[in-house]
């Protein structure tokens, strides 16, 4: 046999190559993701691609009142007692970062004002219609909805 043909048997100071452990059968590293998105990640979702996702719900028209925490000590008390009493309230963010999102239908035109005096003269608050934030939604569509206002 000559020095440049193989041999098919290990050689002989070679240690034992197996593997001391047995790697698992699946390469996927990390926890199943849950199959139902929670509560908050659907309402965090953007409302085409919600639609997009899960087909029209059907919901009323809305309007949502997004404001950070107030100077003012018991303006913003009053404030956030009344974005909780909103059909859908939640907070968003902490610290100097968060703001209190407040979605009222046309039939609480009512606590949207109440609510939009205590909030509306702040710059960072935000006005979203449908969870949009559209064009003139302060200066024309708040308007429109205080006509549904029963005197």
């Amino acid at each position: 046999m000559s020095k440049t043909a193989k041999s098919n048997e290990p050689p002989t100071d070679a240690t034992d190559t197996t593997p001391a452990y047995r790697p698992a059968e699946r390469f996927w590293p990390y926890v199943d993701p849950s199959p139902e998105p929670s509560a908050e990640e659907l309402a965090a979702l953007d409302p085409d691609l919600r639609a997009a996702l899960f087909g029209d719900d059907g919901h009323p028209f809305s309007i949502t009142v997004v404001f950070p925490k107030l100077v003012d000590d018991e303006a913003y008390e009053a404030a956030v007692a009344l974005a909780r009493q909103a059909a859908e309230y939640r907070e968003v963010g902490s610290g100097p970062a968060l703001r209190h999102r407040a979605r009222y239908f046309p039939s609480e035109a009512l606590a949207l004002r109440d609510l939009f005096d205590i909030v509306g003269h702040e710059e960072a608050c935000e006005v979203l219609i449908d969870d949009r934030p559209l064009p003139y939604a302060r200066e024309l569509w708040l308007p429109l909805v205080w006509f549904l206002i029963r005197r």
